[in-house]
């Protein structure tokens, strides 16, 4: 399997061009879409209980009180708790998302971490021998992107912890910048590079 280790030199100039907020901003949203959204807590209408006024308005020398579900009471309702109804996604337009993944792989290049192959196949579908190819780069963990992933190379991947098998549509620049290096078939790095 020939490996060509890309450099900046190698990449068209509008990944070179982009400013690295892009990224931030994409990172950030990836990141907020990912959350889960399930913190909830009971406000003083939510918690049952409390239907009976505790004591009378005036005469007791204490502060009036209609309920005892009242958030200053202990089993009180939460007076400003979270609630499933916030929306955390955040909106990234197209072009953003597109300059998010060249600036990516822009600064993986500058650290000589991209390699593009051939072709990226494990015919036996064992992992030993999918991990032989990822330790053969002599990287911590790789992204590996591959036109299209047969279930032999599926299989070959699927339990290694430091490699992570993609085709090109689920590429972005999250996981880019997330790996500390990536694989990429030839095919598909001539395909990213010639739409820039």
């Amino acid at each position: 399997m020939k490996t060509t280790v890309i450099k900046t030199t190698d990449l068209p100039q509008a990944f070179l061009e982009v400013h690295p907020h892009n990224l931030y901003l994409y990172c950030k949203a990836y990141a907020a879409g990912l959350r889960a959204n399930t913190a909830q807590t009971k406000n003083r209408s939510a918690v049952s209980g409390g239907g009976k006024k505790p004591w009378a308005q005036k005469g007791g020398g204490r502060a009036r009180a209609g309920s005892l579900r009242s958030p200053i009471f202990v089993g009180g309702g939460v007076a400003f708790g979270p609630s499933t109804n916030k929306n955390y996604d955040q909106k990234v337009n197209k072009k953003q998302k597109k300059l998010a993944l060249y600036h990516a792989i822009a600064e993986m290049a500058a650290n000589e971490k991209v390699f593009v192959v051939d072709n990226i196949a494990v015919e036996s579908g064992k992992t030993k021998d999918a991990m032989a190819l990822v330790n053969g780069l002599g990287q911590r963990d790789v992204l590996v992107v591959k036109e299209m992933i047969d279930d032999k190379t599926f299989l070959a991947f699927r339990n290694l912890q430091n490699a992570y098998l993609i085709e090109p549509n689920e590429l972005n620049a999250y996981l880019a910048a997330a790996y500390h290096s990536i694989v990429i078939e030839k095919a598909v790095f001539d395909k990213l590079t010639k739409e820039a």
